[in-house]
């Protein structure tokens, strides 16, 4: 439990107390939720540890001033263990100054838990599929998708930390016309003739067409619909296993990578996602096709799913997936989507309501804006291998895999980004990576030469009473919210609140380190306020470990 849901729950207990005491009015609906007691950290930390504006917000519903719920609030709350201090300040804000054993609390607890510090059990119970690349396997891995491979593995990541059962998945787009014009680019290529107008131009059919004639030289003289078919699925099988590998080298965790073909096997399950649809009564026949009625819910036109031809639609396909997923147990699904698939998002909530779920809750659309990649001043758009597109591969070439993921992850996926490839080099302050990465090898070489200097640190040999610097105080503070980070980052679905967060913290430690000796100066003894300070210090190692953990980002012990 974070030192702010022990705060709010205080509160509320109070709250409970002084309406029981009669010296507040009850309230109706009652507030009894932690998660609506408001509290942030002060700027100017004379004004304490916490701030809370709850009298404000309980004065309008009891009809009173807001003075007079916060001195109630205070007269409950002034023998709490965890509190030293209480001020109302302005029109009934509470300032809470937090006790020194509240602050070891913090320090032995992130020690203690070590690379399990921050996770909370939010999420606990709630079992969720996230879906975060859906591609073709007929090339390689882009820069769009790239995107998605670092937000997505680390909302995964995040997710399962506040609690939940997670499984990533990848959406293998492997039938259709763009199979078949990967098949015909594969063949042409192999046999010397020109590829189709609208085929796969990249160098790379080239260097695959050449390892399937080398392993099968009898593919060209197959008839050209059997060529077709065999290049097409050994291409498939290539590329596929390529996809893996980079996805893999990327550090991002695929749990199952779900093969759209599957739905079509037989027609079984897209036949069962008719008949369970038809039940609901949302299915009607027109003009020989099938519909589902999703303008019943909020769609801009009703869909086909089979046409008059006996066809199945893509929609058909997109609709079996979802039933799929629920009916694998996951009572979340989550879609990280392109830019250009802002369409699907009424479809697919109005798809899942007429599937009678609650398309508020049990579907959830996430749609990510692109990326540009900017080199000496100009936008990067071709790969030396695809040669229309830039590829995770070309990505992690330039920039390497911690700096890639870690850009990439810091802003909000519904904004665009640019990517500078120049600033990602730099060894300064001015690259984010860089400057978190290297917090962390300072603290681990101020650690090392604590060792050196015989000086013991750890949850024994530390003594929060000795801490009364601002900058120590500042310190604490932020290492006590990562719990509460992470379960905004996972309810938001916002993984990037964890690098801003990793990035402030950072800042934090410097200015401590600045102003705050940990090391003994000359011939000075060391003390215990030295123990101290190394054992903070060893607390800030572990918190920027375990948030650079959660982002897949490497923590460098040297730099």
């Amino acid at each position: 439990m974070s030192i702010e849901t022990e705060l709010a729950e205080a509160i509320v207990g109070a709250l409970c107390r002084a309406q029981a005491s009669q010296s507040l009015p009850q309230i109706s609906p009652e507030l009894t939720g932690i998660d609506e007691i408001p509290l942030e950290r002060p700027k100017n930390r004379d004004h304490g540890d916490f701030a809370s504006s709850i009298a404000l917000a309980l004065a309008k519903k009891m009809g009173i001033k807001p003075q007079d719920v916060a001195t109630a609030l205070a007269d409950q709350l002034k023998s709490h263990p965890l509190i030293s201090k209480i001020e109302i300040a302005g029109p009934g804000f509470i300032n809470f100054t937090l006790n020194s054993a509240s602050h070891g609390e913090i320090i032995s607890e992130i020690l203690i838990q070590g690379k399990k510090f921050g996770e909370v059990k939010d999420l606990l119970g709630k079992k969720i599929n996230l879906e975060f690349i859906s591609a073709n396997p007929t090339g390689p891995i882009h820069l769009g998708h790239t995107r998605w491979a670092a937000v997505g593995d680390a909302l995964a990541r995040t997710l399962i930390a506040a609690g939940a059962e997670v499984t990533r998945e990848f959406y293998i787009n492997d039938r259709g016309v763009q199979m078949d014009l990967f098949g015909q680019s594969l063949r042409a290529s192999a046999i010397g003739i020109a590829r189709p107008e609208n085929g796969y131009q990249g160098g790379y059919i080239d260097d695959l067409a050449q390892v399937i004639v080398s392993e099968h030289p009898d593919y060209c003289q197959l008839p050209e619909e059997e060529s077709l078919i065999a290049f097409r699925e050994a291409g498939y099988k290539l590329q596929l296993k390529e996809q893996q590998e980079v996805i893999k080298n990327f550090r991002t965790v695929i749990d199952l990578w779900f093969s759209e073909r599957e739905l079509h096997k037989g027609e079984s399950v897209l036949d069962e996602t008719l008949q369970e649809l038809e039940k609901q009564g949302h299915v009607y026949e027109l003009d020989g096709a099938l519909w589902l009625r999703t303008t019943t819910f909020g769609d801009d036109k009703d869909r086909v799913l089979r046409k008059s031809s006996g066809e199945y639609t893509y929609f058909a396909s997109d609709t079996a997936y979802y039933l799929n997923k629920r009916g694998r147990g996951f009572e979340i699904a989550i879609y990280m989507l392109g830019a250009d698939h802002h369409g699907y998002v009424g479809r697919l909530k109005a798809t899942a309501a007429c599937a009678g779920d609650d398309p508020q809750y049990n579907i959830e659309i996430l749609i990510g804006q692109l990326v540009k990649i900017i080199e000496n001043g100009e936008e990067v758009k071709l790969s030396k291998r695809a040669g229309t597109i830039v590829t995770l591969e070309d990505l992690v070439e330039k920039v390497g895999v911690d700096a890639a993921r870690y850009t990439l992850i810091r802003y909000p996926v519904e904004t665009p980004m640019i990517l500078d490839v120049d600033l990602l080099k730099k060894h300064t302050n001015e690259n984010p990576v860089y400057y978190v990465q290297y917090a962390h090898a300072r603290i681990c070489a101020v650690l090392r030469n604590a060792a050196d200097f015989g000086i013991e640190f750890g949850p024994n040999n530390f003594d929060p009473t000795l801490l009364s610097d601002e900058r120590e105080r500042e310190l604490i503070g932020a290492l006590s919210q990562f719990p509460t980070v992470i379960a905004d980052a996972a309810s938001l679905r916002s993984p990037h609140r964890i690098a801003r967060y990793i990035e402030e913290l950072a800042g934090i430690y410097h200015r401590f380190y600045s102003e705050c000796r940990v090391l003994p100066m000359g011939d000075e003894s060391a003390t215990l306020l030295h123990s101290s300070r190394a054992t903070l210090s060893d607390a800030t190692r572990q918190v920027i470990f375990n948030a650079l953990d959660l982002l897949g980002v490497s923590a460098p012990e040297r730099m």
